[in-house]
């Protein structure tokens, strides 16, 4: 029989406010193979971790069992305690009787038996425990980043300048994300372009960085250090080796009135087209749904003008398969479709626009060259109504909306409102809002700028109606909350501050990652304190939005640590595994195949194997093998297993039945 310590924490009154942990550590004493068992007020503590070390030796333990806070958080605390003590790490079991006990109880009578109930099972589990050792595999000496947004750039041009090469994966023809698209940021009022464009030239020149761009991730096996991932390049028809970018093919296409998706659909572009003048790289991409020749097979004008001979009409869609150490998500945002917001009349009229299409008519290189202009008639505006938080912050029960608040709209319409003041002094701007957030530095001081030496109108209250009359005016009815009166506005433009959601590519991408997410499909992260940038799957990183909304500077923030987080993975020549993996009991296996079809990691395979039948005879049969280096431990294939072949190590269906029997006592 083991020799079991229990070690039950206070957590300060996290736990001990709730739980009676002094009457935990007394019922546990009792219990069979505990030989010794204690309480403390932090057991993560450096005295509290000597107290562990101390009992293993006099007491010569074999099994610890620690009552205390998530094994997410301290797991790998105690687990090195208990090495440095003698004991394999593996014979540590933690009860969570925190997030479990005291934080989902308000009595202290139900919470510590709560707490006694867990404190048996582990010590039931620690019973069946046995020693294991961890296995190691090589590390792939490189890294994989999707997306090439400002989140994906900063990551890679990171990781590259530690020496490690790093691939880019964007779906788009060139780099850049949403910020390409934006005139200035907050609160410097500085030029996007002007800050974006030398980090994408970087991209571009760095030696260490490989740029597949107008290509998507279709399929990624293997594990942390050994990832291997199928790229699908589409096809261009345009030779990215040879095109010059000179744009004569853009200019001479015949079809010129698609709209243009970088300009939000604002204006048109040509067939063959290269989506703006900073592109990288700058490479003309034929759309094969316009292009007559593509199509008809009449027309060929590109390729007729083309100097360098680069288009390409038989070009085909290719796959390229990498390997890589590490995996960083950078996917980035969309803002949510305005079609179910028709209380705002944005598909009535083409002077209700979103933030990020006010983004395009401001800009230089946008469809008005930089000067504001009504969609509809190209004259100025000079009344404008911005409204915040459409689709953010709305009800649970709401279809339309997002529960969660988008972070960055307080901001960016503080941001628009100076600009247009300052540039339109005549121009009139209210701002209907329902709370002003400025968490971030010199925020707040920004908002008041625009309040108290812009002058733009802030008005506590939420627009219930936009309604265009035949005049071309927008009749704005709002509220405005502070003195408790509904407000009339006829205005020029509207501009709806949309919430904004994950890209459409984070939810199959998460699958094929087996990563996880959040109910508005954002990437999970493994510990929102501990680990920020890391997913619960080894050896993905999250960098940018797809984790959460956040502005530029916390995405620049974000991505430096994801990359320094690849950094350090692809330092080490041989990575550690979980030695907590599946196995299969070949006498009892029937080669099925169910458990190679349920597992995510590809980890399991068969093989045509000879035993020695008890009758002597030799018979050859067709068994499941696990390779361990690749098994991540999830359990899917004990769970599918029909023999009851396949078995966990460290959660065998022996121990889980031992806490489940500890519990039902």
């Amino acid at each position: 029989m083991q020799r079991i310590g229990v070690f039950v924490c206070h957590c300060g009154t996290n736990i001990a406010g709730t739980v009676d942990v002094k009457a935990v550590a007394e019922a546990i004493a009792h219990e069979p193979g505990v030989v010794f068992s204690t309480d403390y007020q932090y057991m993560c503590s450096q005295a509290g971790q000597n107290m562990i070390r101390e009992a293993v030796a006099e007491h010569k333990l074999t099994g610890i069992v620690v009552c205390s806070c998530s094994p997410r958080m301290h797991e790998a605390t105690f687990r090195k305690t208990a090495a440095a003590a003698g004991l394999n790490p593996y014979m540590v079991e933690i009860a969570n009787i925190r997030e479990q006990c005291s934080w989902v109880h308000k009595d202290m009578p139900t919470g510590t038996e709560k707490a006694i109930i867990l404190a048996k099972a582990a010590v039931a589990k620690v019973q069946l425990n046995a020693p294991l050792t961890p296995g190691q595999s090589p590390v792939t000496k490189r890294a994989l980043v999707i997306g090439g947004g400002i989140a994906g750039i900063q990551t890679a041009l990171d990781i590259a300048d530690a020496g490690f090469p790093v691939d880019i994966v964007e779906t788009k023809p060139t780099i850049g994300g949403k910020m390409a698209q934006l005139d200035k940021t907050f609160p410097t009022l500085d030029c996007a372009a002007c800050i974006l464009t030398p980090k994408m030239v970087d991209v571009a020149q760095n030696d260490k960085i490989r740029i597949f761009s107008y290509s998507e991730v279709t399929a990624v096996k293997g594990f942390v250090g050994n990832f291997h991932v199928t790229i699908k390049r589409k096809a261009r028809y345009v030779k990215e080796d040879v095109c010059t970018g000179c744009g004569l093919c853009t200019e001479k296409c015949p079809q010129k009135k698609i709209p243009n998706e970088f300009n939000l659909g604002m204006d048109n572009r040509h067939a063959i087209y290269i989506p703006f003048a900073q592109a990288v790289p700058k490479v003309a991409t034929i759309d094969p749904e316009h292009c007559m020749m593509l199509k008809t097979g009449k027309c060929g004008v590109c390729s007729k003008v083309c100097g360098a001979g680069a288009i390409d009409y038989k070009a085909k869609d290719t796959f390229v398969e990498e390997d890589y150490g590490a995996i960083v998500v950078a996917t980035g945002f969309n803002p949510i479709s305005m079609e179910k917001f028709d209380e705002f009349a944005y598909s009535q009229s083409k002077d209700v626009i979103t933030s990020l299409e006010l983004e395009r008519l401001m800009n230089a290189a946008g469809p008005t060259g930089g000067t504001l202009l009504r969609p509809s008639d190209h004259e100025h505006p000079h009344t404008i109504v911005f409204v915040q938080c459409v689709g953010s912050r709305c009800a649970a029960c709401a279809e339309k909306g997002k529960e969660y608040c988008s972070k960055i709209c307080c901001m960016y319409t503080a941001k628009h409102a100076m600009l247009i003041r300052d540039k339109y002094p005549d121009t009139e701007v209210y701002v209907f809002y329902i709370d002003v957030r400025t968490p971030g530095k010199n925020f707040d001081e920004f908002y008041r700028r625009a309040v108290e030496e812009y002058g733009v109108h802030y008005i506590k209250g939420m627009v219930g109606k936009v309604t265009p009359d035949e005049n071309g005016k927008l009749k704005v009815q709002g509220s405005d909350l502070i003195y408790g009166k509904q407000v009339h506005i006829d205005a020029d433009l509207v501009v709806l501050a949309a919430a904004i959601e994950p890209d459409r590519s984070a939810r199959p991408l998460a699958t094929m990652l087996t990563a996880s997410m959040d109910t508005n499909d954002f990437f999970t992260e493994a510990h929102p304190k501990l680990r920020p940038v890391e997913s619960p799957t080894a050896g993905v990183f999250l960098s940018g939005t797809c984790q959460g909304p956040k502005d530029i500077p916390e995405t620049v923030s974000q991505a430096g640590a994801a990359a320094s987080k690849v950094i350090g993975l692809l330092c080490k020549d041989k990575l550690t595994g979980n030695p907590c993996v599946a196995h299969s009991d070949e006498w009892m296996c029937n080669g099925c195949s169910t458990c190679e079809k349920v597992c995510p990691y590809g980890a399991i395979s068969y093989e045509e194997k000879e035993f020695r039948m008890p009758d002597r005879t030799t018979k050859v049969r067709r068994v499941a093998v696990v390779n361990e280096a690749v098994c991540q431990g999830c359990g899917a294939c004990t769970v599918a297993c029909m023999s009851g072949a396949m078995d966990l190590r460290g959660f065998s269906n022996k121990q889980i039945m031992a806490e489940v029997d500890a519990i039902c006592k």
